[in-house]
């Protein structure tokens, strides 16, 4: 074989794991975003509510991208909806890590941005991010509700949450797959009730 038929090969088992994981996704997957967007939806109608995002790496990117679609928009013309990624002040975030605990910069900003019915979306392929365990803790001490978006069996995290979306798969990109079509679907969901 080769070099660029182990290539093809190797694409090939990839996009048949994605098919997989994605075929695996079944009616409760479905009603768990309803039920996300739904939570969203009323924080945002609360006067002053607000929903906020966080998670590490790859589920920070997730973070802005889902807070992009909500406060521009996604698929149809609206008004902006309070939606913030609490991974995008560089500043804050870097003072916070250099002066406190990095398990702490999340928490810190949790407790300063969120209150009674605000609603945090916590993002961790693993579920066992410290920083994201402590900002769930912290959220619920404020009186938010808390959506998991995870894998892997949930972790740590799943159980602490109001509500969580488990990736059915232990393999971190198909985990993040799952999580990209969770946050297009509870956009779309979020948006088509904030019209």
């Amino acid at each position: 074989m080769t070099a660029r038929g182990a290539e093809v090969e190797l694409l090939q088992q990839r996009l048949a794991q994605a098919c997989q994981t994605y075929a695996s996704l079944d009616q409760g997957f479905l009603d768990t975003v309803a039920a996300a967007a739904e939570m969203a939806v009323a924080s945002l109608r609360r006067p002053k509510g607000g929903v906020y995002l966080i998670g590490n790496g790859g589920s920070a990117a997730d973070a802005q991208h889902w807070a992009a679609e909500l406060v521009g928009r996604y698929l149809m013309e609206r008004e902006p909806l309070n939606v913030h990624a609490l991974t995008v002040n560089s500043s804050t975030y870097t003072a916070l890590v250099n002066d406190y605990p990095a398990a702490e910069v999340f928490e810190r900003q949790v407790r300063a941005h969120l209150g009674e019915g605000d609603l945090l979306i916590a993002i961790s392929t693993s579920g066992n991010s410290d920083n994201v365990l402590r900002a769930v803790a912290a959220a619920q001490q404020c009186g938010a509700l808390v959506v998991g978006v995870t894998g892997k069996g949930g972790g740590k995290l799943a159980p602490l949450c109001d509500l969580a979306m488990i990736a059915p798969s232990s393999d971190t990109p198909r985990i993040q797959e799952v999580h990209l079509l969770f946050g297009h679907l509870w956009c779309e969901l979020v948006e088509r009730a904030c019209l």
